[in-house]
């Protein structure tokens, strides 16, 4: 059991290291040198300087997509970066509904289909919002109709165009499930030459997460690889709305009249509590205060408090005259 185990683990571990090497070697650009041809057409036409390769065809007998030798000593390199283009635009018709029409006509004629779509009126308005899948090549031509549309387009308010280079994680991807490939393929050998029960049930348990790991990897490939493939644009169509329209639709007489009531309505209210407040509390307080202060002014007065002397004032006594003299 021990030993099986063991070299289940070093069987597992070779495979992984066999996989992965290959996977770099894969990924590793060609290096020019010991007499052979890199990354072009050989002198005899072969590609990579095999010379059992028919003209213009590489090892594996596809053909190559290139530019003649540019007499430099190669071609010029193949531009096969994977891109994934979204853009949105926001248009100003003449009539909606033809400019839906025609865009879902040019759309359909570049390859493209129709992905989503959104319609209705705001007020009496129509609008649409729809988004478009157009083959990744076709991208700009999309965009120039989208552009026009026969003359329907009479203004371009807005524009918005991303591009997001996915080429590493698709090549990425492709590395982790040729090697996921392998060790499943390695674990299934090793599966067939178990005896024991408990060996079969462990190995089909790292199967199971083997296969399951590849067909999530799978599926973020597909994802990718159909993004790329088709770009996405999405168009809002609407009707160039006038002042004159707006100011008339904004306005109602009902909503004046409904708003002018309630502000009458609140600042009587508004008065109402402040009259219940005054009767309710102040008053009592008012009148409280008022009685207090008599009482007190009428203590003071019996105090003498404040009392004026009413008698009236002592005559200041005459001068002494001077007695004669003799």
């Amino acid at each position: 059991m021990r030993t099986f185990r063991s070299i289940l683990f070093l069987a597992i571990i070779a495979v992984m290291l066999v996989a992965c090497s290959g996977s770099a070697a894969q990924l590793a650009p060609p290096q020019a040198g010991g007499g052979e041809v890199s990354g072009g057409v050989d002198p005899g036409g072969g590609a990579g300087g095999d010379p059992g390769a028919e003209p213009g065809t590489d090892a594996n007998g596809a053909p190559i997509v290139g530019t003649p030798d540019d007499g430099q000593g190669g071609n010029a390199a193949v531009d096969d970066a994977r891109i994934i283009r979204t853009g949105s635009m926001d248009l100003e018709v003449t009539d909606v509904a033809a400019a839906v029409r025609s865009a879902r006509t040019a759309i359909l004629a570049m390859g493209g289909y129709v992905g989503a779509s959104n319609a209705g009126t705001n007020g009496e308005t129509p609008y649409a919002e729809i988004s478009y899948r157009v083959p990744a090549e076709r991208w700009e031509d999309a965009l120039a109709e989208l552009r026009s549309l026969g003359g329907l387009t009479s203004k371009v308010v807005s524009e918005q165009t991303q591009a997001v280079e996915v080429t590493a994680q698709i090549v990425d991807l492709e590395a982790r499930i040729r090697n996921l490939q392998a060790s499943e393929t390695a674990l299934q050998g090793i599966a067939a030459r178990a005896t024991k029960i408990s060996d079969v049930l462990e190995i089909q348990a790292q199967l199971t997460g083997v296969r399951g790991q590849i067909e999530q990897l799978t599926a973020q490939l597909k994802d990718l690889n159909d993004r790329a493939a088709f770009a996405t644009v999405t168009a809002r169509f609407a009707t160039p709305v006038i002042a004159v329209q707006v100011a008339q639709s904004e306005w109602e007489p009902g909503t004046a009249v409904d708003g002018a009531l309630a502000s009458l309505i609140s600042t009587l209210q508004g008065l109402t509590d402040a009259g219940i407040w005054f009767t309710i509390v102040w008053l009592p307080m008012l009148l409280f205060l008022g009685v207090l202060t008599l009482i007190g002014i009428a203590i003071a007065r019996r105090m003498g408090v404040g009392r004026r002397d009413l008698r009236p004032p002592t005559p200041p006594a005459p001068p002494a005259q001077a007695a004669s003299p003799g």
